[in-house]
């Protein structure tokens, strides 16, 4: 077996980095007249999908961490965008939700985003799409059996 490391124009995690540029660079595009953040624009999506969440929850469906979920939904609560409650049961446990105003801006932009996935369906082949998203989620460490 050789140690030799594999070229950059083939190693994995630079292929996903740059990968990850290509695919989010017409959402930074779309969110650059929203004043949110890719991390805060995660965190609307998810909310929209699943409704009103817990936010250990919520900070592994946005695939972030949890402090910065905390920084997130304050920033998000403070424009408005989101609600946050605590557990009556459990005060330590709190849920956040979206409000009128967090959906509004996902609806204003559902067109944009699904141009952006039908560029990205063009560019692979949906066949191929379907595919890529198979094989990257076997990489995920919280979709592994």
């Amino acid at each position: 077996m050789s140690d030799t490391l594999p070229s950059t124009s083939r190693s994995l995690p630079i292929a996903l980095i740059r990968a990850r540029e290509g695919v989010m660079q017409p959402i930074r595009d779309m969110l650059s007249e929203t004043g949110i953040t890719e991390q805060q624009w995660r965190v609307l999506r998810v909310l929209s999908e699943y409704g009103r969440m817990d936010t250990k929850t919520l900070a592994d469906r946005s695939s972030l961490l949890f402090p910065s979920l905390t920084r997130i939904a304050t920033t998000l609560r403070e424009k408005g965008l989101v609600t946050q409650t605590r557990d009556d049961k459990d005060r330590r446990r709190q849920y956040i939700a979206l409000t009128e105003a967090g959906q509004k801006i996902i609806d204003d932009r559902a067109g944009q985003t699904a141009q952006i996935v039908a560029d990205l369906k063009s560019t692979l082949g949906a066949e191929n799409y379907e595919t890529l998203l198979d094989l990257l989620a076997m990489l995920d460490p919280g979709a592994r059996p």
